[in-house]
């Protein structure tokens, strides 16, 4: 399987070690790929490969993953919208931005456009609409869970070789293949001092967040978006896991965007960009403006 080749600079971004991913030509069109939770930038390797047009695809590895700077402590969720605040402004100063999210991407992404919607030209969000609220678990548990949790140094996963690693890909997801699961058991991974494989994700990042989640909160954010949205849905994925049996819930979250359009991939689960990147690749190019 060949693959385009990407290139990779390190950027400081707000005091850290960012790695920043580039595939394609510098003077095309800009296009910002963000990737989700427990991942890294190659994630999108596949639907780069099925683009049809030239783009610029820029895709940071984000704080704490890849080979961003890893800070090995607990996460503030909120540095993520400062941190895109600021890449943006690098790489995108002059012009509004065309973004797409997968998962904790499109979280970050589509917060971002509520709150800075003069910045976003055109929003997709990948098998992401919000998270289901536990009703049964108030703040003080959370913070007490928390606090339990950091405790102990969380840890990875590991393996003693890329064979492994694939393996476990492919069992976490059958419909990945042997090809795949073999670029990423190698670009999303890396080596430990001690000669083991790990996937290339801080382990902190699994600690559990001490805030209660809001869904008024993503609603209100999301209504201020000014942006096109292409929401696209897996059939097997998290939306569908989420929502298929609430009907009501579903049609209150899209309705809370205000320009948005609804695309299921179909024989998927939650990582499109891996299970259907041809398909994925079609309708980011039918969606996206190149102007």
């Amino acid at each position: 399987m060949s693959h385009i080749q990407s290139k990779t600079e390190i950027i400081n971004v707000r005091g850290l070690s960012y790695c920043i991913r580039h595939w394609g030509p510098p003077d095309a069109p800009k296009l910002f790929f963000l990737h989700g939770w427990m991942d890294s930038s190659p994630t999108f390797q596949f639907v780069v490969d099925a683009l049809k047009k030239p783009w610029h695809v820029i895709a940071p590895d984000w704080r704490g993953y890849g080979a961003s700077e890893w800070l090995s402590r607990p996460y503030w969720f909120l540095d993520y919208y400062a941190d895109l605040d600021y890449l943006l402004e690098y790489f995108s100063k002059d012009k509004p931005a065309r973004v797409v999210g997968h998962s904790m991407g499109a979280n970050i992404a589509s917060t971002y456009a509520g709150i800075r919607p003069e910045r976003i030209a055109q929003l997709v969000m990948l098998d992401f609409l919000g998270l289901k609220p536990d009703n049964n678990v108030e703040a003080p548990a959370l913070i007490g869970n928390w606090l339990d949790a950091i405790q102990d140094q969380p840890k990875s996963r590991t393996y003693p070789d890329y064979e492994s690693l694939a393996n476990r890909l492919m069992a976490a997801n059958p419909r990945l293949g042997e090809k795949k699961a073999a670029f990423l058991s190698h670009a999303a991974s890396r080596i430990r001092p001690d000669g083991q494989i790990e996937m290339a994700c801080d382990p902190w990042h699994k600690i559990p967040s001490p805030v209660p989640y809001r869904v008024e909160d993503s609603r209100a954010v999301w209504r201020k978006i000014k942006a096109p949205v292409l929401m696209v849905i897996a059939d097997n994925g998290y939306i569908h896991q989420r929502f298929s049996n609430d009907a009501d819930e579903y049609r209150s979250r899209i309705e809370s965007f205000s320009n948005v359009r609804v695309v299921t991939i179909s024989n998927s689960g939650h990582n499109v960009q891996h299970d259907q990147p041809e398909h994925v690749a079609l309708v980011l190019e039918e969606f996206l403006s190149r102007d």
